[in-house]
């Protein structure tokens, strides 16, 4: 450790620190706009000069170390000049667009200025213009504004692994760009309108839309994807007009995926906003006793046993809960969330979580991927991925089907679950990679588990972690990567066949007389029965919908309060942003209004009793944060590990932007779906 004296303020910093973090640790405030601390310093802008004493001149603070003994002053009248002088320097070529630009009153340039600025200019040349960039369909660029920070440039090939972003031509004449100018190919591109610290890169999709003041903000939970991103989401009226990333080192950090981020203009789109009865073959506007009373009518004198459920992927905790208790009162067992057909072993939770967690991949120093592709399924993991990668000592092995590049060196053994075998038995190289680790991991992906030989791929993998030594008291490296948002929490319910019960394969076969769908629109409508009575509860007229015999409206999951667990199984409450449009309503209340239609009345009328009784069907969810845990009991879950298949893996996701209904209600993810799924429209039009 070092001593620094900061304005007369003794702090001690870790050995290796530069003067701008020991500034900070002494609680001074240090001007920047290149310094980044999730990226590596690049000493651009000079903002960030103090004084050191015995140095003949300024210090750049944020690319200087730390020595013992050292002494700092941060607000001298020689520091004050110099940052002055730096200002005055970056405004000659800025435009004078802040009334037109959308950074507005989130500019860390305004901010400066305001402090540093002054009201008049000694150079009287001309501004130099530069030419706009093309970026693709989501991030826009008014590239006169960049003070050429680089942070763009350091993201995209720190942090999301596609550089793609670089500088051309030196001095007055440098550009930022892509060089050959296409479309951004990163699942994180929405970033760098984050990191940018003024209006050359902004929203396109927002553009002109809102400034910052105007709009009320709520804390959230991305549900696009099963991360549990942390969000903050912007609203005025009762319209979403952006989303964005809230800082959690122990999830997301700051970054967010573009699917989260910029489809929020499905929230308004083909939506449900009133219950739809079916009425001589054709759907009929209803009102909500209509509607109770047509399913309540279905279902006099049906047996439990020919009534089943099905829940989707967006589903919040509460909803679940609901719709388990609803069924039980009815005698279903037939219930399950698993729309892919995924295999797993809810025996322990350790079976189907990822238990490194998030955080722990930094710890890892060994990753085997088995048919999962966390780019595409979790682009905010890979990008953790990537960062354990950067720091070296991390070989990656990879067992599945051919996708995009992982933005990271991997070692690729095949397609095929049968070289897991091949490793248990040591056949395979890795094998010794694994062995030699001290931290590996293993990660199974969805693709892995929706097979018919699901169960068997899931024991081998743990076979493997427990051979390997991923499996120990300090360190448990087995983890099952989820790609729905609603999996980890409906598994945690048992939101599973019961005794007798029939999957979704079973209730799709014509198994059940009445089946209700809550949110449930990846299984095609021609998969059900033709004398199966459908009620479809959701928010978006998608397959869902297109085939149900009654619909009743919800909720988004912007447009409610409910509990989400994340794939390492941390549990998390997002708020209400915005209300429902029309009739549309909470999910948990259209369920507890309907129990007491039927005379099944559930026995809570408010959210907080609602989760009191989730806590009591598994005690996670009154849980805290997330501990960490190594593996105690080793024994694996059922299925034969020398049951694999020869099938080859498949992708989970085949179109990272298409993937759920807001997605596909979403415009600007079909402009992304259409560019990325045919490069050569990339090129700007």
């Amino acid at each position: 450790m070092a001593r620094v004296t900061v304005d007369g303020i003794i702090v001690e910093v870790a050995n290796g620190s530069n003067v701008l973090q020991a500034c900070e640790a002494a609680g001074k405030e240090i001007p920047r706009f290149c310094y980044h601390e999730r990226l590596s310093i690049a000493g651009n802008c000079r903002m960030c000069l103090v004084e050191i004493e015995k140095a003949p001149k300024p210090v750049a603070s944020c690319g200087y170390p730390v020595a013992d003994g050292m002494v700092v002053r941060t607000d001298t009248e020689m520091v004050r000049r110099a940052r002055r002088a730096v200002m005055e320097f970056l405004l000659i070529n800025h435009p004078l667009d802040c009334p037109i630009c959308d950074q507005g009153g989130e500019c860390d340039l305004q901010d400066l200025a305001y402090s540093y600025g002054s009201d008049h200019s000694r150079y009287a040349e001309n501004k130099r213009a530069v030419q706009d960039k093309y970026l693709g369909p989501l991030v826009k660029t008014v590239m006169t504004r960049c003070i050429l920070c680089t942070r763009c440039v350091r993201f995209a090939s720190e942090v999301a692994g596609v550089p793609e972003v670089g500088a051309t031509s030196r001095g007055e004449n440098m550009e930022i760009g892509t060089y050959v100018e296409k479309a951004l190919t990163s699942e994180l591109s929405g970033n760098l309108i984050d990191i940018c610290p003024v209006g050359a890169l902004t929203s396109k999709p927002y553009a002109f839309v809102a400034r910052p003041w105007e709009l009320n903000k709520t804390d959230s939970i991305d549900a696009t994807d099963a991360v549990g991103t942390n969000i903050r989401v912007h609203a005025r009226g009762g319209e979403v007009l952006r989303i964005l990333p809230r800082t959690n080192d122990a999830v997301n950090e700051e970054w967010m995926a573009d699917k989260g981020r910029f489809s929020f203009d499905g929230f308004k789109r083909r939506r449900l906003d009133r219950p739809w009865v079916r009425v001589g073959g054709k759907l009929r506007a209803a009102s909500w006793q209509d509607a109770f009373v047509a399913i309540g009518r279905r279902l006099e004198g049906v047996r439990g046993e020919r009534i089943g459920a099905v829940v989707g992927d967006l589903c919040d905790a509460e909803s679940m809960m609901a719709l388990k208790d609803l069924m039980t009162a009815l005698g279903s067992p037939n219930l399950d969330c698993r729309q892919d057909g995924a295999q797993y072993d809810v025996s322990r939770r350790e079976f189907y979580g990822f238990n490194t967690t998030i955080a722990g991949i930094e710890e890892a120093d060994a990753l085997l991927l088995v048919g999962c592709n966390p780019r595409r399924e979790a682009p905010v993991i890979n990008a953790r991925i990537r960062k354990r990668w950067l720091a070296g000592g991390f070989p990656v092995g990879v067992i599945a089907a051919s996708g995009p590049d992982l933005t990271y060196d991997v070692e690729s053994l095949g397609d095929r679950p049968a070289v897991l075998t091949g490793l248990l038995d040591g056949g395979v190289g890795f094998a010794e990679t694994l062995r030699a680790a001290k931290r590996p991991m293993i990660v199974v992906g969805g693709a892995a588990l929706a097979r018919e030989d699901g169960a068997a791929v899931l024991a081998a993998a743990w076979a493997l972690a427990k051979e390997v030594g991923a499996l120990t008291p300090e360190w448990h490296g087995f983890n099952v990567l989820h790609h729905a948002a609603s999996r980890m929490a409906a598994l945690d319910l048992g939101m599973l066949p019961g005794e007798g019960g029939r999957s979704v394969a079973g209730m799709m076969s014509g198994g059940v007389d009445v089946l209700w769908l809550l949110g449930a629109d990846e299984i095609g409508p021609g998969r059900i029965g033709p004398d199966t009575f459908v009620v479809y509860q959701g928010h978006h007229g998608d397959a869902g919908a297109a085939r149900a015999d009654v619909i009743l409206p919800g909720a988004t999951y912007v447009e409610k309060s409910g509990t989400y667990v994340n794939t390492e199984g941390r549990v998390q409450i997002a708020f209400q942003a915005i209300f429902p449009p029309g009739e549309a309503r909470e999910d948990w209340r259209i369920l507890r209004a309907f129990s007491e239609v039927i005379g099944h009345t559930l026995p809570y009328d408010d959210i907080e009793t609602l989760r009191r009784r989730m806590v009591e069907v598994n005690p996670v969810f009154s849980r805290q944060g997330l501990p960490r845990f190594g593996a105690g009991e080793l024994a694996g879950p059922a299925g034969d590990a020398g049951a694999v298949g020869s099938a080859p893996f498949s992708q989970a996701i085949h179109d990272y932007y298409q993937t759920n209904v807001i997605s596909r209600a979403s415009v600007t993810m079909s402009e992304c779906s259409r560019i990325y799924s045919h490069p050569v429209l990339q090129a700007a039009e």
